[in-house]
């Protein structure tokens, strides 16, 4: 399939290098409000178009997809318009800001008959998928802690005065829907929909989270996420039951899994992986799912995008933390 992208940030050079390795999607020209970056950054990877029009984009019939990594803000709106064009669109994380957007536009896809997907690539790594068949090894899970705790550069502007998107309203910023949200998709994926929710930010001058605490409570056990754009870590995260833990290196860029005995405390590597570009991963799958029109594990992927997301409008909402899209639903 020959894709387009929106957005000319370092994570479109990377989406577009994995897409080369995977042997699966073939780049085909960018678009960009500045027709000049558009034919540069095209020119920059091997295409053979550009768009300084979305409208334009939408409606090429060398596209059959598009990767959108534009400010968060501005998903809902590119992203219609690319399904009424016909194109499957592969959207990074956080896709929506509120789950009207985000059943909206998944009606929208079926009835244009494409596919939709969401960006999160640490649950489509060999690594995250054997810690899911490794699981009921731990036994009764009593705990967890997934976390995601990465300094910014661009908090560096902040305390200048000088506001980037992340730390944005404005474009729907802050740690949750930055960070947050890559250990979130991963206790969604391993355990369900949680029985409660509640988010306890830092806010910064401007109200938007710098970093902050997400509690989700489980039948038997509470899993408490660590999300940060203003302080850094690398300790591992870690799910925590009865018979022994399994440790993962990173909530995101999820390369090596761990176990350790709880009666022995001997600890052993499970499975790793090379980690220098783990979007190929996301991009075989979302492939084979067009491919094969696995209509199971795509409705599978949508059900993870719908039930992250509520989760994340929910406690943010109650924490004061708005974005101008919840303005246009009042």
């Amino acid at each position: 399939m020959k894709f387009g992208t929106i957005g000319t940030s370092w994570i479109t050079d990377s989406f577009i290098e994995a897409a080369k390795k995977s042997g699966k999607l073939f780049f085909e020209g960018a678009y960009s409000r500045s027709e000049e970056k558009a034919k540069t950054f095209t020119g920059k990877h091997g295409g053979r178009q550009w768009f300084a029009s979305i409208e334009d984009l939408a409606e090429s019939s060398e596209i059959d997809a598009v990767y959108v990594a534009s400010p968060n803000s501005l998903h809902y709106e590119q992203v219609k318009v690319l399904l009424r064009g016909g194109k499957h669109v592969i959207c990074e994380k956080p896709m929506f800001m509120t789950v009207k957007e985000c059943d909206d536009a998944f009606a929208l896809a079926e009835k244009e008959d494409v596919f939709l997907f969401e960006a999160i690539r640490n649950i489509q790594t060999p690594v995250f998928r054997r810690l899911k068949e490794e699981l009921p090894r731990a036994g009764t899970i009593r705990s967890g802690f997934l976390h995601l705790i990465q300094y910014s550069s661009r908090y560096d502007k902040f305390l200048d005065g000088k506001v980037a998107n992340v730390f944005s309203p404005e474009y729907a910023g802050g740690a949750l829907e930055d960070l947050g949200v890559y250990p979130l998709y991963a206790a969604v994926d391993l355990f369900g929909a949680p029985l409660e929710s509640v988010y306890y930010p830092v806010k910064l001058s401007n109200g938007i989270d710098g970093s902050g605490t997400l509690i989700l409570q489980y039948d038997g056990f509470v899993c408490t996420i660590l999300c940060s754009k203003i302080a850094h870590s690398q300790v591992p995260s870690e799910i925590h039951g009865e018979k022994g833990t399994l440790r993962i290196n990173s909530s995101s860029d999820i390369s090596q899994l761990e176990w350790m005995d709880a009666h022995t405390k001997k600890t052993e590597v499970v499975a790793s992986h090379p980690s220098d570009n783990d979007k190929v991963f996301e991009i075989v799958r979302f492939a084979d799912v067009i491919e094969n029109h696995d209509m199971e594990e795509y409705r599978r992927l949508k059900g993870l995008s719908r039930q992250v997301l509520e989760i994340m409008e929910k406690v943010r909402k109650e924490k004061g933390i708005l974005f101008p899209s919840d303005e246009d639903e009042i």
